[in-house]
């Protein structure tokens, strides 16, 4: 009956994943995110076009739908459809399957023609419920590298590139380290277009100043 646990994970994790958060704020906003700045509809583009309110509501909610998948999997469909227990490497695998779900399902949404965000908040969600002290260490990363640099994808890069280390610094199973690997690898990918403006010095930085309306004064001087 295992079998069954695995199939529903992947099915209920891709669903999850899939629930396209930015666009269906954005549409609600009366704007079609993905005709607005990079066109992605993650939480970055969401802040820089809709405001922090609703960059913050995009990126939990979906960190949440990462999240909520490994614990049903984990929980509920391993009680459910795994009778007597299967054993800590029946649980990982569910844990595992499922993640990778939601992040396939949020990279390549079928609501959206199979196209979507870079999975990051996403990946965040599931790593928080599989490794959640490797989450913490590479959360740390991510804002030092951000705090330094202002930008976003560059932060994100540095947390994926540093992943599997933490995972094995923290302890995580050969399973999960290969596995983190693997997520790491796919988030860096595609951010593959951010890679490239950041070679040539064009990528954008997030301002955490607020722009000062010019004086009269400063108007004659320029």
């Amino acid at each position: 009956m295992a079998i069954v646990a695995y199939v529903l994970g992947a099915v209920v994790g891709y669903l999850l994943g899939s629930i396209p958060t930015g666009f269906l704020m954005g549409t609600a906003r009366g704007i079609d995110i993905r005709t607005v700045g990079s066109g992605n509809i993650g939480a970055t583009n969401v802040f820089r076009h809709l405001g922090v309110p609703a960059g913050i509501f995009v990126l939990l909610a979906d960190a949440f739908k990462g999240w909520v998948a490994v614990i049903l999997a984990t929980e509920l469909f391993y009680r459910w459809f795994v009778p007597g227990g299967g054993g800590a490497i029946v649980r990982e695998w569910l844990g595992i399957i499922a993640g990778l779900s939601a992040i396939l399902g949020h990279n390549f949404t079928c609501w959206l023609h199979f196209k979507g965000g870079k999975g990051i908040a996403t990946s965040a969600g599931v790593l928080i419920a599989l490794v959640p002290l490797a989450f913490l260490i590479i959360l740390g990363i991510w804002i030092i590298v951000f705090g330094i640099t202002r930008y976003v994808s560059l932060a994100s890069i540095s947390g994926a590139a540093a992943l599997p280390i933490t995972t094995w610094l923290t302890q995580g199973s050969i399973t999960m380290i290969a596995i983190t690997a693997v997520m790491a690898a796919l988030a860096i990918y595609k951010h593959k277009a951010n890679i490239q403006r950041l070679l040539k010095g064009t990528e954008h930085r997030i301002s955490l100043r607020k722009s000062v309306p010019p004086t009269a004064e400063s108007k004659k001087v320029s």
